[in-house]
């Protein structure tokens, strides 16, 4: 079960509080009520929102981009070190009990993808096969996840640009009230808060949530890659001392890449 990551949390409701610091330290606590325009918010959020439903595939992407809101601030399910330990226990009853003993394991293990290679191999599945089918799993994933970080930098590039259209639109209708100076201020500070709106949406959710995405990403696919290269050296006999080696190379190559 995936656990809350209280960093990212904090950092959002931090930003939140530097939005409303930046508003009450200009003009006061009063000022808020200004921020705050219905319309420009439909105009801002339903224009991007909208514009990545042009770009996505159906509805179900659509929606299941939506919901990485909340997945970027849970923790990786699972941790680099105990996969890697997981994987040399299986070695080691493997070597010991041999293959048939890990049906048994199967059972205790929680990552999908070593419960079922670990399954493919006791049931004597050719490892060429075997490397195909979790290589495979491995590739969807990595393309559902792409779809689900480029949702966020879409969004997150369409927001400012239809935050500059609502502000064209309210420069637009100011002009056209040029004979009453006394409204030209507010109607320009209006104008201006659907620039704001996108930028806030921009710079606090999207691009954030994205680069969380992909960072959870790239480390659910190392846990992938290691998972795929301890199984199938599991099913070659391989010694656990050098599996240990082989899956700790592995990856300090892949970090420091």
């Amino acid at each position: 079960m995936s656990k809350k990551n209280f960093a990212a949390i904090t950092g959002f409701l931090l930003c939140f509080t530097m939005i409303v610091y930046g508003i009450v330290s200009n003009g006061g606590i009063g000022t808020v009520s200004r921020y705050l325009h219905g319309p420009s918010a439909v105009m801002t959020f339903g224009g991007a929102f909208f514009a990545v439903l042009i770009t996505s595939d159906s509805f179900k992407d659509y929606i299941d981009g939506l919901k990485c809101f909340f997945y970027a601030f849970n923790k990786s399910e699972y941790d680099v070190d105990d996969i890697s330990e997981q994987i040399i226990e299986l070695s080691n009853t493997s070597r010991k009990e041999g293959l048939l003993s890990l049906e048994e394991k199967s059972g205790e293990i929680e990552n999908d993808l070593m419960r079922k290679g670990i399954n493919l191999i006791v049931d004597g599945t050719d490892p060429t096969l075997v490397k195909d089918i979790m290589e495979t799993e491995r590739f969807h994933y990595e393309e559902r996840n792409q779809k689900r970080i480029q949702f966020w930098k879409d969004l997150g590039a369409y927001s400012p640009a239809w935050g500059m259209v609502g502000t064209l639109l309210g420069l637009i209708n100011m002009m056209h009230d040029m004979d009453d100076p006394d409204g030209i201020g507010s109607g320009m500070a209006l104008a201006l808060i659907t620039t704001l709106y996108g930028s806030i949406l921009a710079n606090w959710v999207c691009i954030p949530i994205s680069r969380k995405l992909q960072k959870s990403s790239e480390q659910e696919a190392l846990i992938m890659e290691m998972v795929t290269e301890g199984v199938l050296s599991i099913q070659a006999g391989d010694n656990p001392a050098i599996i240990k080696e082989k899956l700790r190379a592995f990856r300090e190559g892949k970090e420091e890449n």
